[in-house]
């Protein structure tokens, strides 16, 4: 009976075997991705966490510290898979800063429903050479890191890529197109600003005379003024603060400049992260504010935290680049007497410590934006009406082919697509869609029909501004 039974289990056995539909070749791929990124001479694991619909790899890549001696010394360099599919066209994103290692969708990845890739820039710990040459950081040698990821990836993500990123990871997505313009689908870059002549900032001037509502613009100039005008009596709050925080000031030299700085950056943070609807918050009258009201507005957009060497250390790399290549801009305080201003609105080498040393080569941003003008294919910049980094902006030339620059009706530095007026939204939308290849025959007849091919989702999708690294 035993062995009958035995029998009869073994053929149940053999029939639910041959019932079991065989696993394709793009299934058994998919179920071992992280083998295959691994497999990757140079990558190695961090960690991988839990997503939905997803699998989320942190990862290291081994780079040279000069692509132009490849065989000579390396460093690790972070990076991030969100992996959907490899059948899935894939967007390489970087903020220019940081990695999140957190996962997080971009807009366009959100668009073409597809795979992302981003990267840690060189230089942004623990993404940095040690010893650290800072003449290894330059906007080439970090578009060749993009490349040699893209290299690595290609084979797995065979499908098209696109390059994207907001603030200064729009810079970079507009340098690596720049330096390796076969290695994209198209760019989408967000907010970049594009700093051609350093020495010429005008139209920031022209930006904050202009912006928003003349009661919002007295508000904020008068708040930033009286911040000046009562610079002993709140200089003692931030001491204060100082000693419970721990900071220090060794390089802006004092904490009298570092207030300083903080103070005229306010308007400019105002802009860039809130905009009108929160000119209601901004005392009206500050003349008549409380010291309190005043340090608390100030504190609120711009941060008493940052100029002190413990909010600038992690920015070192970003004001070394805008010293050396990037430029900065300077703007004027009209609203302001000469003699609350004890320092001026300082230049990036104030905020970069002495012992690194920096000299400025003019030729760089000139030769991109005379790339851009001539030579951009299938690239979308994005701006916001209200960002002063948009006072000066890239502008494909009337040569270039299937290249846009869009504006978001009154929005700040987190301008996207999603916020543009409706036939620009829709457009932007259908080239992403034709880009990534994954654009329906109706799309490409009726671009009005473009919708992002993956729903909203919360946890993957929601930004929160002020937590995100961008340019200072």
């Amino acid at each position: 009976m035993r062995a009958l039974i035995g029998r009869i289990l073994v053929a149940m056995g053999l029939v639910s075997l041959l019932l079991v539909t065989p696993a394709s070749p793009a299934t058994a791929a998919e179920d071992d991705i992280l083998d295959r990124l691994l497999a990757i001479d140079g990558v190695s694991l961090i960690q991988e966490k839990p997503v939905a619909g997803y699998r989320y790899f942190v990862l290291n890549f081994t780079q040279p510290v000069d692509h132009r001696r490849p065989h000579g010394k390396t460093f690790q360099q972070r990076f991030t898979v969100l992996h959907k599919d490899t059948a899935r066209p894939t967007v390489f994103q970087t903020s220019g800063y940081n990695v999140s290692t957190n996962p997080g969708r971009s807009e366009p990845t959100r668009i073409i429903d597809g795979n992302q890739v981003s990267m840690e820039y060189r230089f942004f710990t623990p993404s940095r050479p040690d010893p650290a040459d800072w003449d290894d950081l330059d906007i080439w040698q970090a578009a060749s890191d993009q490349h040699a990821i893209f290299k690595a990836l290609k084979p797995i993500y065979s499908a098209n890529w696109l390059a994207t990123g907001g603030s200064k990871g729009g810079m970079t997505a507009t340098y690596f197109e720049r330096f390796y313009p076969r290695d994209m689908d198209g760019i989408v870059a967000y907010v970049a600003p594009n700093d051609v002549v350093n020495r010429e900032d005008s139209a920031y001037d022209d930006f904050f005379a202009t912006v928003g509502t003349e009661d919002c613009r007295d508000r904020l100039n008068g708040v930033q003024r009286e911040a000046l005008v009562r610079r002993e009596a709140l200089k003692a709050t931030y001491a204060d603060l100082a000693e419970t925080e721990g900071y220090t000031f060794d390089t802006v030299g004092s904490l009298d400049s570092a207030y300083e700085m903080v103070v005229l950056d306010y308007v400019w943070a105002f802009w860039q992260y809130a905009g009108t609807g929160e000119c209601a918050n901004i005392p009206a009258d500050a003349a008549t504010a409380t010291d309190h009201e005043i340090w608390d507005s100030i504190d609120y957009y711009s941060g008493f935290g940052f100029y002190t060497d413990q909010g600038l250390s992690p920015y070192t790399p970003y004001y070394y680049q805008a010293g050396t290549e990037l430029g900065a801009p300077t703007i004027g305080f009209p609203h302001i007497e000469d003699e609350l201003i004890r320092y001026g609105y300082q230049p990036p080498r104030s905020f970069v410590p002495r012992d690194i040393d920096m000299r400025f080569d003019p030729s760089a941003m000139r030769d991109v934006d005379s790339w851009v003008r001539k030579n951009a294919h299938q690239m979308l910049f994005v701006y916001g009406e209200a960002d002063p980094w948009g006072a000066e902006r890239f502008r494909p030339g009337h040569k270039t082919t299937d290249s846009y620059v869009f504006t978001a009706p009154g929005m700040n530095h987190g301008a996207n697509v999603a916020g543009l007026v409706a036939d620009e939204r829709e457009l932007a939308t259908a080239r992403i869609l034709e880009w990534a290849g994954v654009a329906t025959a109706a799309v490409e007849a009726d671009a009005s029909k473009a919708k992002p091919l993956a729903t909203y989702d919360a946890k993957l999708d929601k930004r929160d501004l002020k937590r995100e690294p961008m340019l200072r």
